[in-house]
């Protein structure tokens, strides 16, 4: 297997800008796609008739690691567009 060959794009700075600002908010969207599901889950885990508190504390454990990773997520698109921020403000910096 031999080296990926990388040819130059003809994007322009502000169609890659844009298109990096729309990566990130379709991943925003996913992520809260993700976290309703959570919510939901919880929901119907609720209202079960039977229950018991360690399915409960399972479930509660299993939601709670899933919104840390989506948290740390949201770090990452956040440092993605804060390297960003000044090209939005200032259209000669690059």
């Amino acid at each position: 297997m031999g080296m990926p060959v990388i040819t130059a794009s003809s994007t322009t700075r502000e169609q890659a800008i844009t298109d990096l600002i729309q990566s990130v908010a379709l991943e925003e969207t996913a992520l809260s796609h993700i976290l309703n599901a959570e919510g939901e889950k919880i929901q119907k885990m609720v209202a079960l008739p039977d229950v018991t508190p360690e399915v409960l504390l399972a479930t509660n454990k299993s939601v709670e690691s899933m919104v840390n990773a989506v948290s740390r997520l949201e770090m990452i698109l956040q440092s993605k567009l804060s390297s960003f921020s000044n090209c939005l403000c200032n259209p000669e910096i690059v």
